[in-house]
């Protein structure tokens, strides 16, 4: 799967000289591999966006059940934090995780992300 991410040239601009909340999205992306590692995969299902949760499950799955499927790997720590307005990504050691700010917070839209030479991202899961 391909997660088309591209960062619009205004969105950079607007966030100059602005102070940018990078804490809260790694957390976000830090609780979704916990729930993950410790096989909690229907709390794991609560924190994706709600088009990626839809989206993952195949016919007669849950959510929990395609996560368990999908069998990421392990996240480990932030080691780098963008934010774009209402879009984030977070590298971890062990995976990049793209997120999107809801008014309830940050949520999962793409993880087991891995970077394809010249092309999107390559996502285990997506919306």
């Amino acid at each position: 799967m391909r997660f088309p991410f591209a960062v619009p040239a205004l969105a950079l601009f607007a966030a100059a000289g602005c102070s940018v909340d990078t804490a809260s999205p790694a957390r976000a992306a830090e609780r979704f591999h916990a729930a993950i590692a410790g096989r909690q995969e229907a709390s794991a299902c609560s924190m994706l966006a709600r088009r990626t949760a839809e989206k993952l499950p195949g016919p007669g799955q849950t959510c929990a059940d395609a996560l368990r499927e999908v069998r990421l790997g392990p996240g480990g720590r932030p080691t780098a934090v963008s934010v774009w307005g209402e879009e984030a990504q977070v590298r971890l050691t062990g995976d990049t995780v793209f997120l999107h700010r809801f008014s309830d917070g940050w949520r999962v839209r793409a993880a087991g992300c891995q970077p394809v030479r010249d092309l999107p991202y390559e996502c285990e899961v997506e919306d």
